[in-house]
């Protein structure tokens, strides 16, 4: 069965004037030649292929990688407004259109947004939806507290930055963890800081627990070493210069140097970390 919206393992079964026909075996769809790329296809062969509703409400393949695929959250630039919704560019020969119902406020030509894709079983269509609230899981969660996870950074607030987490959650990074530049359709690598009532998610850009400290402790080392046995961090030194240097809190940086200081293999002072003797061993 071809899937609308997403990619389709199909065969060539022939070739017509104006491109190619594939097959899953069951149904014939088009591959115009102008969604070709430019490639060459023989008969029998099997392709990967993305599959849409063109204009004429015909299902059409590509081989273009769209931006987004049904069931995924994207970040799209809109290329039209209309008076009845907008058209954002999707990466393929077929734009996405978002109706007005489903824009939380009007969307503005050149600006970008993060929308999910889904089909409009009415028409059997890809549309955009900026609703994301209504198309992320807050029943069950299948994450636990300290899993590494993906995120789509989608929109600032009051406390920080929103984000959706593989494709499926909602969770928040706090602004005093943040130390890094973060926008709209960022994406990173996150962690699962807690999981509050109601399925509520706080997440963290470090991982979570000792064990991250146990592995810091040797970058910091190293750090100390490469710089000729001292580095310009220390105790006061603020969250911004940590993490410019070693992409962590400075909660976990208090962390790690107090554990080396008990090691006796650091000196600490207010803005300098010195190795001791023994302390590169």
């Amino acid at each position: 069965m071809i899937v609308i919206g997403n990619f389709n393992k199909l065969k060539v079964v022939n070739t017509t004037g104006s491109g190619y026909i594939l097959s899953d075996g069951y149904t014939d769809i088009d591959l115009p030649f102008a969604n070709t790329n430019a490639t060459e296809l023989e008969k029998e062969q099997e392709l990967e292929v993305f599959v849409y509703k063109n204009k004429g409400g015909e299902s059409t393949a590509t081989l273009k990688k769209p931006y987004g695929i049904v069931g995924e959250f994207a970040f799209l630039k809109v290329i039209a407004e209309t008076p009845n919704g907008a058209f954002l560019d999707l990466g393929i020969e077929k734009d996405l259109f978002v109706p007005k119902k489903e824009q939380r406020w009007p969307m503005v030509k050149g600006r970008r947004y993060i929308v999910h894709v889904y089909v409009d079983h009415v028409t059997d269509r890809m549309i955009g939806s900026a609703k994301v609230f209504k198309f992320v899981e807050k029943d069950t969660i299948d994450i636990q507290e300290g899993d590494e996870v993906n995120i789509l950074i989608s929109e600032e607030t009051d406390l920080g930055f929103n984000a959706i987490i593989n494709n499926k959650y909602i969770g928040l990074l706090y602004y005093n963890e943040i130390f890094e530049d973060l926008q709209p359709g960022n994406k990173r690598t996150a962690w699962v800081k807690k999981i509050l009532p109601e399925n509520k998610i706080d997440l963290s850009l470090q991982p979570q627990g000792y064990k991250h400290v146990l592995e810091t402790k040797s970058v910091i080392l190293e750090a100390i070493r490469k710089n000729g046995g001292q580095i310009p961090l220390g105790d006061k030194s603020t969250p911004e210069d940590i993490y410019k240097h070693f992409k962590i809190s400075k909660k976990v940086f208090k962390k790690t140097i107090g554990a080396l200081y008990k090691e006796r293999k650091v000196v600490v002072e207010d803005h300098k970390i010195k190795i001791v003797h023994g302390g590169n061993e």
